[in-house]
Formats: C-alpha cells, sequence, structure tokens
C-alpha cells in the first residue's frame, strides 16, 4: 500500500500539470485539445535541455533541473502560442486545431527524441545514461526516518512539489487577483470585457501561452522523473496521459485547488491495473476507470446545473469583435 500511495502521487503529479494548464486555458474561452501534443513537446524539450547541461564530467544538478523545466516550458509555450495564434487571430476551429497540435506534437517528439536528443544512450560523462541522472528524483534527505509518512508525501523529487506549488499559485491567481477576474470575464463573456476595456485578446494569448508551458513541464515529469528515460515510446504514453488531463479538468469541475486531489486519484486510478491480481484480458478495462469516472460526473454536474460546476460560458467559441 505504502508504495502504492507514493506512486499514485508521483503518477498524479504528472496529471495535475497538464490539469492546471488546461484549466488556465479554459477560463480564457479555448478548449485546446492540443495538450497531449503540447505535453509531448515538454518532454522533447525537457530532455534537450538536460542534454545541453549534462555533458560536462560534473553536471551541476540544479542547473540540470532549472535547464529541463525551462526548456520544456519553452517548447511546449511555443506550440501554445502557434495554438493561440490560430485560434485567437486567424479564429479557426479550436477542436480542429487542437487535434492537429496533438498530431505535430506527438510526432515531433518522437523524431526529436530518438533522432536529435538519442534519449535511449545520451553520452554524459562518457557513458553515462538519463537514467543515471538522478537530480530529478533527489528528495529531502532523512526522509526514510520519518516511516511511511516520509516515504508517501516527502519521498519525492522536486517537480512533484512544484507541480503543487503551482496548482496552488494559479487557483489564488483567480480566485484573489484582478488579473483572475480579468480572465474569468474574458472566458464568460468577452463581449462584455471587451467593452469595459480589457484585452481580450492579450489574457486569451497570455492564459493559452502560460497554460500551455505549465503542461509542458509535465510532459517532462513523466519522462524524466517517473521513467528515468528508460520509455522508448513516451509520446505515446504522454499522449493518453495528455486525454486524461483534459478529463481531469471536468472532474475538477475547472478548480485548480480541487485539481490537487483530483490528480492524485486520477494517478492512483491510472496505477491500479498493477496492482490489482485480476485476469490478464481485464487489466485493459481498469485502465478505462477514469474515464468512466470523468463521465459519471459529467453526468452529476450537468443534471445539478449549479453555475460553479459549469465551464466557462463562451467556451470554445470564437470571438468576434465586429459581432459586439
Amino acid at each position: 500500500m505504502e508504495v502504492f500511495l507514493s506512486s499514485a502521487i508521483q503518477f498524479g503529479a504528472i496529471f495535475l500539470f497538464g490539469c492546471v494548464g488546461e484549466i488556465l486555458t479554459e477560463k480564457s474561452g479555448h478548449l485546446n485539445l492540443g495538450i497531449p501534443g503540447i505535453m509531448c513537446m515538454g518532454a522533447a524539450g525537457g530532455c534537450f535541455g538536460v542534454k545541453l547541461v549534462a555533458m560536462g564530467e560534473s553536471p551541476n544538478g540544479v542547473l540540470v533541473l532549472l535547464m529541463g523545466i525551462l526548456f520544456a516550458m519553452l517548447f511546449a509555450g511555443a506550440l501554445g502560442a502557434v495554438y493561440a495564434f490560430l485560434t485567437v487571430s486567424l479564429r479557426s476551429n479550436q477542436n480542429v486545431t487542437g487535434l492537429a497540435c496533438t498530431i505535430f506534437g506527438a510526432g515531433f517528439t518522437s523524431f526529436f527524441l530518438n533522432d536529435v536528443v538519442d534519449i535511449a544512450d545520451v553520452t554524459v560523462a562518457g557513458r553515462l545514461s538519463f537514467a543515471s541522472l538522478n537530480f530529478f528524483n533527489a528528495h529531502i534527505p532523512g526522509v526514510e526516518a520519518l516511516g511511511w509518512f516520509g516515504n508517501i508525501f516527502l519521498g519525492h523529487g522536486v517537480l512533484i512539489y512544484l507541480a503543487i506549488v503551482i496548482a496552488i499559485v494559479v487557483a489564488i491567481v483567480l480566485k484573489r487577483t484582478k488579473a483572475g477576474l480579468n480572465l474569468r470575464a474574458v472566458g464568460e463573456n468577452p463581449a462584455t470585457a471587451d467593452a469595459v476595456g480589457i484585452n481580450v485578446t492579450g489574457y486569451k494569448y497570455t492564459a493559452t501561452i502560460i497554460g500551455a508551458a505549465i503542461a509542458g513541464i509535465g510532459g517532462l515529469c513523466y519522462s524524466l522523473c517517473y521513467t528515468s528515460g528508460n520509455d522508448s515510446t513516451v509520446e505515446v504514453t504522454i499522449q493518453i496521459i495528455g486525454w486524461l488531463s483534459i478529463a481531469l479538468v471536468i472532474f475538477t469541475m475547472w478548480r485548480p485547488a480541487v485539481a490537487i486531489g483530483g490528480s492524485f486519484v486520477f494517478g492512483a486510478l491510472y496505477i491500479l491495473f498493477s496492482y490489482i491480481s485480476v485476469a490478464p484480458a481485464f487489466k485493459p478495462l481498469l485502465r478505462l476507470i477514469p474515464f468512466v469516472v470523468t463521465i459519471l460526473v459529467l453526468i452529476v454536474t450537468s443534471i445539478i446545473g449549479h453555475r460553479e460546476t459549469q465551464p466557462p460560458a463562451s467556451l470554445g467559441l470564437s470571438y468576434f469583435r465586429e459581432d459586439r
């Protein structure tokens, strides 16, 4: 049970990055179905950033972490900027554009990691692979002395806690700041927001790009924190995680703070098949549990009909200023 809960928290953090990034984007009124591809781009960029600084004989752990996070955000944010340009400035269909971003992100990541970064055999200090770079999984010294509590809650790498911090910060910004209020106004009624002087285009671009950058860290978290670079088909798994992260937005009712607990629940449900002894034929059915739970939550929230449980009113709708 201890190992299961620890793994659920670690895997849940990956969902949390994607979920919070998508929540921020959807609060601006844009449904970004490109999150799976954007998370793949984060994995590609993060591995590339790590390779740049880990070529020395004694790579600095802090620098490796920072460069990995920075390049993950840059690569993911770049694809988010493309999505924003197409859907905000050119008013392209958001669903089609998002799917195109997912296809591109997955294909680019497969090529980039295997042919450019060569994640399967990265030479560092002669013959050191990504699997040997333990900076992403380094935890607080002495947590073993705290027993099960330390192993479950304190025995994780920095990215796990970064996911929680980002979720809390986004929740505070959306609820307690003027910028968050303006962003929510843009997502609910962009015409009214525009009429009172809010820069609708600016807020949409900012939320989409920052949301993509946050989601990109999730791809990095999976590739170097959860698998330590040992997944040769990382883009396939990250796509699944990306789609579940979008589903998690519905499960958490567009609330970043609730997403913290929800992501850990999804993490537990996703890895549950590895800890339950069932016939091999039934194991794929266990992977469907997160999707089934999301559908049930969607049905319940639709029946309840409270405004707090509904998506932004203008979600998925392009804004034409001339229609005001």
